[in-house]
């Protein structure tokens, strides 16, 4: 049995500070063990983790990632990795929250900065680099779970049935390179911008699923839902479009629902992954109830 990371220890080991460094865990993290270390002016945030196949992530991906976004402009500058730990700049800022990206003029600064990222990520990005398919990654999911015996197995026949009809529906579509993963808490802002960071499911991906991911994590109403779609196309959304975004913002929330199935098995994390299931799977259903009934 593999032997648990001491985050402190593991980060304070690493070949970039004085004697006189010192680290605390940094909460907020539902995947990696994350640690902000002090070493006199600078401060670091050091992300414990190796690769975790159970979510497709795998590091080399998620640091070329990180590096071409730091070149883009959209988030903080890589010190130092190696493997099981990356180390980016510590921005002194507020961590965003779903009714913070509610109010207009923040969710505006988010959208803009999505936007960047997925037209000047690949005018950086270095090496081969992973696509993100959110219906590839339910039935992986689902089998991971069958293998894990977990409680919710008698819900996954159902739950692929309605992502079969879910990704149907998206049809064809257009590539960008994708954040993936657009939680409130993945925002920060430092009194002046907005920085987006955690790149760990970077990839390419259709622009729908940033945009469906963004509306289902922050709660958008459907006013706000139009203005996204208006804002990124440059045009109001017309029929096939609210359908195509109504599939993808569904399956963003299954998706979501799903990976937290996934930590409750295999996460060591201190985190009631139960609840959040709950919660995510309430917002799921809430999302299809929406597709179906404009369809």
């Amino acid at each position: 049995m593999t032997e648990p990371v001491d985050p402190i220890a593991r980060a304070l080991a690493l070949p970039l500070w004085s004697q006189k460094a010192t680290a605390v865990p940094l909460g907020g993290g539902i995947t990696n063990l994350n640690v902000l270390v002090t070493d006199g002016p600078r401060r670091a945030v050091v992300r414990i983790g190796d690769d975790i196949p159970v979510h497709q992530i795998m590091r080399f991906n998620e640091l070329a990632a990180s590096r071409a976004a730091h070149a883009a402009g959209i988030s903080p500058a890589v010190i130092h990795h190696e493997p099981g730990a990356l180390v980016i700049d510590f921005v002194e800022g507020r961590t965003m929250t779903a009714s913070d990206l509610q109010d207009q003029d923040l969710l505006e600064q988010a959208l803009a900065l999505v936007m960047h990222a997925h037209r000047d990520i690949p005018l950086h990005l270095r090496g081969p680099a992973l696509a993100f398919w959110v219906f590839q990654t339910l039935r992986d999911y689902a089998a991971t779970l069958e293998e894990g015996r977990s409680r919710h197995v008698p819900i996954l026949t159902a739950l692929l049935e309605e992502a079969g009809m879910l990704e149907r529906a998206v049809g064809r579509i257009e590539l960008v390179f994708g954040h993936n993963d657009l939680l409130p808490a993945n925002f920060l802002h430092d009194g002046r911008r907005m920085w987006l960071i955690d790149w760990d499911y970077a990839g390419w991906n259709s622009p729908l699923f940033d945009l469906g991911g963004l509306a289902a994590n922050n709660s958008l109403g459907p006013a706000q839902e139009e203005w996204l779609l208006t804002a990124y196309y440059g045009t109001p959304p017309d029929a096939d479009l609210w359908r195509r975004y109504r599939a993808m913002k569904a399956a963003a929330a299954l998706r979501e629902a799903m990976w937290s199935m996934v930590q409750e098995i295999h996460s060591e994390l201190d985190f009631d992954y139960a609840a959040y299931t709950a919660d995510y799977l309430a917002t799921y259903r809430a999302a299809l109830a929406a597709f179906r009934t404009s369809s």
